[in-house]
């Protein structure tokens, strides 16, 4: 039996006090096409037990009854506005055959976003004599719930947002449930779970092009050949896809499985194993736009709540690391579910049913800081979230648009996909894109690394990678802001570059192709970023994510001399300019002393402004000449 429903009969064999409603004087053809309804509505028909109501209170406009199955029927339908209309035709008739459907009532104001005249309802359901223990416990929640709403609404100014969902249509939408939406990284590609008949699912695939999504196809390959499956994520570049599958071979109910791209389709899925998969259900992934980190959901033992979220590194090895929990402050005691990370590489999506909010299943967001710790989640707040079940979510990368799953009123069937603009206090960070490739500067083989991120603002590694067999590398960048660019591989000259990108426009993808250096007698390499107070010596806090990479180098070569080298521009008297550069060039070898590197593999000189690279007739010019470099002087 449906919910409001259930409600309405429950509540119906309650009898009220100084009531003025007559059941016994009827019109009997009133009565008939309300029994003829009630057959419709116990076998699910509620659309088809509509018409009949309205017929029964046409005929007897004293049919209170009829008045409130028929407000129970639109609010199964989620036709709130209609279902208030008609409670409230009762409540205005006989106050007291009312009181005892306050609950239901409630639950439909909420549905239209009433919530303050909810919880007034609630309240007055709630000061009832005898109200069985169950009513207690089921108006408590809502209660709860509405108490939420109208807190959630005191905090947040939301009045100039303008929630319009819309359907995705015939091209994506059908009778049976769509959900799991996941995005490329350019948005080309959304990919989804369709149910099929029985236990079948099916992954599907749609391209945007000039804004318009194409009639969804079935994936091709072998990542649809078993019928029970789950959750799925599209990897940024569309190259991989993990999905969650009920498969014969696997560790439990369901385990995460990685198909890979081929001319041919989709690779046969490989199960990640032990360190992801446990003898329980594993389901609901997200993979990170860099391809490190796998988040998804797990009912295993030793969790916070049913399931829970939990998170697993990709290793240098390519083999993913042991699974943890994402901890308290984003579980709950309640059902923790499809988890969605934004292209920024820092924002979280997630469903929750027992964290705080309107109801049922609610859209939930957290942040990470420099740290890499996670704020606590965050409730989207309605209507995104409504008394109803919101589903899945995906973010595009510019964080504008979004993409989720709900059974709202117009649905085609169950679950569908719906697009909204996201409100700006939930949108992710505005992100820049860089990627590339990384390879040998005599050989052009690519080259498998290791990328660092540094945060020029605070000097701390916002992110770490590893470029795939090939040297390509992808990575986000929250934008606003510059940062130092680095690169090592062992036997290698290390990679260093200041990115300016603090002026440069958000959503934007850079290409930086990055061509490494032997170690081999007489390298020169000119650091990006050394830096020193005017007219000193003394280096300036941002030279050390330079200095420490050559410290790295360095331990990672030790048989390897290197020369450090000063130079200036032509601005002064030359005398001074070789005893600043030559102090400057000390300044470095003397950091690296300091680190452990002996000194019999480290000399220095300086140049003053004799070897300039540049004109000096400009500003440009000059700053290229104030240079640090080394030299590779022994092997």
């Amino acid at each position: 039996m449906k919910k409001y429903l259930f409600i309405l009969f429950c509540c119906s064999i309650v009898s009220a006090k100084a009531q003025t409603y007559q059941p016994d004087h009827i019109n009997a053809k009133a009565i008939a096409f309300y029994e003829k309804a009630m057959l419709q509505l116990s076998d699910g028909m509620i659309k088809d037990a509509v018409p009949l109501l309205l017929k029964s209170v046409s005929l007897d406009t004293n049919y209170l009854d009829a008045y409130l199955s028929l407000a129970g029927a639109y609010g199964e339908l989620k036709n709130y506005a209609s279902s208030v209309e008609w409670y409230e035709k009762v409540k205005n008739k006989d106050s007291a055959y009312f009181i005892i459907y306050n609950l239901p009532y409630s639950i439909n104001l909420a549905g239209l976003g009433k919530f303050e005249e909810a919880l007034n309802a609630v309240n007055i359901f709630l000061s009832i004599p005898n109200i069985s223990s169950r009513s207690i416990k089921s108006a408590s929640y809502r209660k709860r719930c509405f108490e939420f709403a109208v807190d959630y609404k005191s905090k947040h100014t939301t009045s100039d947002y303008a929630f319009t969902p819309v359907n995705m249509g015939d091209s994506i939408n059908s009778e049976k449930s769509e959900y799991y939406p996941t995005l490329t990284i350019d948005d080309s590609l959304l990919v989804f779970t369709k149910r099929g008949e029985g236990i079948r699912e099916d992954f599907m695939q749609s391209t945007l092009r000039n804004g318009i999504f194409s009639k969804a196809k079935l994936i091709e390959g072998d990542i649809n050949n078993e019928p029970s499956k789950g959750g799925i994520t599209v990897s940024s570049d569309g190259d991989w896809m993990i999905f969650a599958g009920n498969f014969h071979r696997g560790y439990g109910d369901f385990d995460l499985y990685i198909s890979y791209a081929t001319p041919d389709g989709w690779s046969e899925p490989e199960n990640l194993g032990p360190n992801i998969n446990s003898g329980y259900w594993d389901s609901s992934p997200s993979l990170s736009p860099d391809n490190r980190v796998l988040y998804f959901s797990s009912n295993r033992p030793g969790g916070i709540g049913g399931k829970d979220l939990y998170m697993s590194n990709r290793l240098p090895n390519g083999k993913w690391g042991p699974a943890k929990n994402m901890g308290p402050f984003i579980n709950s005691i309640g059902d923790d579910t499809s988890p969605y990370i934004h292209a920024d590489n820092q924002t979280l999506y997630f469903t929750s049913d027992g964290l705080p909010g309107y109801g049922g299943t609610d859209l939930f967001v957290c942040r990470k800081d420099v740290n890499g710790l996670w704020s606590t989640a965050e409730n989207l707040g309605y209507p995104i979230n409504t008394i109803e079940n919101e589903g899945s979510i995906c973010v595009s990368s510019n964080g504008l648009t979004a993409y989720y799953a709900s059974d709202r009123a117009d649905s085609r069937g169950g679950l569908d996909l719906y697009s909204f603009t996201l409100r700006d206090d939930i949108r992710p960070y505005k992100t820049l894109f860089v990627r590339g490739k990384v390879f040998d500067a005599k050989t052009n083989k690519g080259l498998p690394c290791a990328v660092e991120l540094i945060d020029n603002s605070n000097n701390k590694a916002l992110m770490h990678i590893q470029t795939d067999e090939l040297g390509k590398y992808f990575i986000p960048l929250p934008s606003g802001k510059d940062y130092t660019f680095t690169v090592n591989r062992k036997g290698y000259l290390f990679y260093t570059e200041l990115y300016e990108l603090s002026k440069k426009q958000s959503d934007s993808t850079y290409q930086k192709d990055i061509a490494l250096q032997p170690v081999e007698l007489n390298n020169v390499f000119t650091f990006k970023n050394i830096q020193f107070q005017t007219n000193s010596y003394q280096l300036l806090p941002i030279s050390l994510i330079e200095l420490d990479k050559l410290l790295q180098v360095l331990n990672e070569n030790p048989s390897i001399k290197i020369q450090i080298n000063g130079h200036t521009d032509n601005t002064g008297n030359e005398k001074d300019n070789i005893v600043l550069s030559n102090n400057r060039a000390k300044s470095v070898v003397d950091y690296l002393i300091s680190k452990n590197i002996e000194s019999s593999r480290l000399s220095y000189k300086g140049y003053g402004s004799s070897k300039p690279v540049a004109a000096n007739d400009s500003e440009e010019g000059k700053f290229k000449n104030r240079r640090t470099e080394f030299v590779v002087v022994g092997l």
